[in-house]
């Protein structure tokens, strides 16, 4: 591929390696009113949009929304706890490749199950413990990216000069596309395979 390909690429894995969760000792641990819920959002999420200028991370119509679809215990008097803000934080993520439906479906065990226990095993440690698998994850995942820009590299070595760095460009976009379409698919069976789960229970 070309080098402006290849610097675009080092450039994306530079930015993954500097991806970062929120960590629950981020969040502060005195309830916050509506607003400071968003600007606590927007100042550690915004840096990760495609539009920083535009792009919008969590406002007050969504966070009714989920409330209203039960994605979100409502709040008490008005004041959103660190176990909202970690449930906002698995939505913000769920909601750009799940339907609301779906979302529910899997929050729904976590939030009736871990949400204000009193047992020592709660929404906090499930959090933890999933965002903990990141750094190993990440290696994991900028390896593939490499592995599959290798593998595009090597395709259209017969097409017209003039257009070999854009097919091969084309097909690094296709083969990262079709491994987040089957995940995808991966996770709606899986997401349906709870759904099942809970019907079966009723």
């Amino acid at each position: 591929m070309t080098t402006n390909t290849e610097e675009l690429l080092h450039s994306i894995l530079d930015n993954l390696a500097k991806v970062e969760y929120i960590k629950p000792e981020d969040i502060p641990n005195i309830d916050l009113y509506m607003d400071q819920v968003t600007t606590f959002m927007d100042d550690r999420l915004r840096h990760k949009t495609r539009n920083p200028g535009e792009d919008k991370i969590l406002t007050k119509t969504m966070i009714n929304n989920y409330a209203k679809n039960d994605l979100l215990p409502p709040p008490e008097k008005k004041k959103y706890n660190k176990e909202h803000m970690l449930l906002l934080i698995f939505i913000y993520y769920y909601k750009n490749i799940l339907s609301i439906s779906d979302i529910q479906t899997l929050l729904k065990p976590i939030t009736k199950e871990f949400f204000k226990t009193e047992e020592e095993f709660n929404l906090e440690s499930v959090y933890r413990e999933v965002f903990g698998m990141e750094e190993e994850q990440m290696q994991h995942l900028k390896q593939d990216v490499l592995d599959k820009f290798k593998t595009a590299d090597k395709t259209f070595a017969d097409a017209p000069e003039q257009d070999r760095a854009f097919l091969k460009k084309f097909s690094f976009i296709c083969l990262l596309s079709f491994d987040v379409y089957v995940k995808k698919l991966l996770i709606e069976k899986l997401v349906d395979d709870l759904r099942d789960g809970e019907a079966e229970k009723k």
